[in-house]
């Protein structure tokens, strides 16, 4: 058997979080297993699903490298292929038209919810006579088509949470066919399950209530249905259902703050799965090969943004700076700055400087800005603290010797700071501080003397001049 697993996001906004585990879980357990990895785009629901939102999602699992080997299909291409099967369904009689209207349901409903019962279908229309039916459709009445729940019990063992049984009382007569000829979700996922021959089912387990209702159609039409695993769901710090107001959930959206996508797939795998020896930083190959379902919690993980932001420095600090230069375009190009303006290898150096500082690409322009332009206004609290008589006579005196610095690279100057603060029974701190805030602005930054050496000598020179 050749293992054959689908992600199947609704084209009705953009790529979720958690949509987002579950396609890596697929993906993850298809490569595994050598199977397929497919995208269906289910957007049965025509009001609301846009193309642009099915762009958002391929551009989503683009940005993920989460390449799928078939699709995407659309759902909305099949609408009369799943009508054609109403027939073939209503032969085992396990299906029957109901004709009430929601007017009419809404009624019966209130009654039972005064009467302090939970509603569900009532079958009123399970036992209409032929005739009745008949004089029905002769009035052009609208119907839905609802499968029939019978006696018993229903299950399945769920790979993650084992077996899962629920009593069929607890399963209403659900809807498979809208009255506008339409087929409902989990009429059209089971039929397009089995028609691309799709042998597990990996999603969320909010989905466990849907399994029970698609156990019955597959039971309708005598197949056997694929294995399902039901994953837990991603929760906020609050242990609450991440959504939008968690903050941010859409994955675009952490594209475009600057996380890497090799370190949000190695991060969102990471909730409610983790590889038997405990690692946290994992390449996909790694991930392939570590991953299986015995290890994913059956309860819920938290979306940490402070681990995420972890995680991503981890990343930035070990890719290599000529990749770094291209990924840093946009966000410098979004701040004003064009680096390509500049020569590359200055660039680089300015990148490689402050990539251990960084938490996401877009806090590269802000971490390095005082490379590209003046300084006008320098930090209140650092112009009290180190531009004092004492250090400014300091600098001075370096200024001068600066000058006389033939090669300017980072080596030279750090020997010099550090032969005359021996001279002089200083501390370190007394000229490195100031010599720092002087040349930025700022009390933090990236090493002193490799910022001199990107500065050069004319500048370098130049900036401390002008705060003396």
């Amino acid at each position: 058997m050749t293992v054959r697993v689908r992600i199947a996001p609704s084209p009705t906004g953009y790529l979720h979080v958690g949509t987002a585990r579950t396609a890596l879980y697929n993906y993850l357990f298809a490569k595994k297993n050598n199977g397929k990895f497919i995208l269906r785009i289910e957007d049965t629901d025509v009001e609301r699903s846009s193309k642009e939102m099915t762009d958002i999602i391929i551009e989503s699992l683009k940005w993920l490298k989460l390449e799928y080997d078939e699709g995407p299909f659309f759902q909305s291409d099949y609408f009369s292929h799943y009508i054609d099967h109403i027939p073939q369904l209503e032969k085992t009689g396990g299906i029957y038209r109901c004709f009430c209207t929601p007017e009419e349901l809404e009624e019966r409903k209130k009654k039972v919810i005064e009467q302090k019962k939970a509603w569900k279908y009532d079958r009123k229309c399970l036992n209409l006579s032929k005739e009745e039916i008949e004089k029905n459709l002769n009035e052009k009445k609208p119907y839905v088509w609802r499968v029939f729940i019978p006696e018993g019990k229903t299950y399945f063992d769920d790979l993650i949470h084992g077996r899962i049984e629920r009593d069929n009382s607890e399963i209403e007569d659900f809807i498979i066919v809208r009255s506008d000829k339409t087929p409902v979700y989990n009429f059209a996922v089971v039929v397009d399950d089995y028609r691309m021959g799709v042998t597990h089912v990996i999603r969320g387990d909010d989905h466990i209530s849907n399994t029970f209702k698609q156990l019955h159609i597959y039971r309708l039409f005598g197949v056997e249905p694929p294995k399902f695993a039901h994953l837990p769901l991603i929760l906020d710090e609050k242990k609450a259902k991440l959504s939008k107001r968690s903050g941010t959930v859409s994955v675009l959206a952490f594209r475009d703050m600057g996380v890497l996508p090799e370190a949000f797939v190695n991060f969102i795998a990471l909730i409610g799965w983790s590889p038997k020896d405990n690692r946290e930083i994992l390449s996909i190959d790694e991930m392939i090969q570590l991953f299986s379902f015995e290890n994913v919690a059956k309860k819920g993980g938290v979306f940490d943004y402070k681990k995420l932001e972890w995680m991503n420095s981890k990343y930035i600090t070990k890719t290599d700076d000529e990749k770094l230069y291209e990924l840093l375009k946009p966000f410098y190009k979004e701040s004003g700055i064009d680096i390509e303006n500049f020569e590359k290898e200055k660039i680089l150096k300015i990148i490689f400087s402050v990539k251990e500082k960084a938490r996401y690409l877009k806090e590269f322009p802000y971490l390095t800005e005082f490379f590209f332009k003046e300084i006008s206004d320098y930090d209140k609290k650092g112009v009290e603290k180190f531009f004092t008589p004492d250090r400014l006579s300091h600098l001075k005196v370096l200024v001068k010797e600066l000058e006389n610095v033939e090669k300017f690279t980072s080596e030279n100057v750090e020997k010099l700071y550090k032969d005359y603060v021996e001279k002089n029974g200083i501390k370190g701190a007394d000229v490195i501080h100031p010599t720092r805030l002087a040349l930025s602005g700022r009390t933090e930054g990236p090493s002193l003397f490799l910022m001199m050496e990107i500065f050069g000598k004319e500048e370098t020179l130049k900036r401390l001049t002008k705060v003396l």
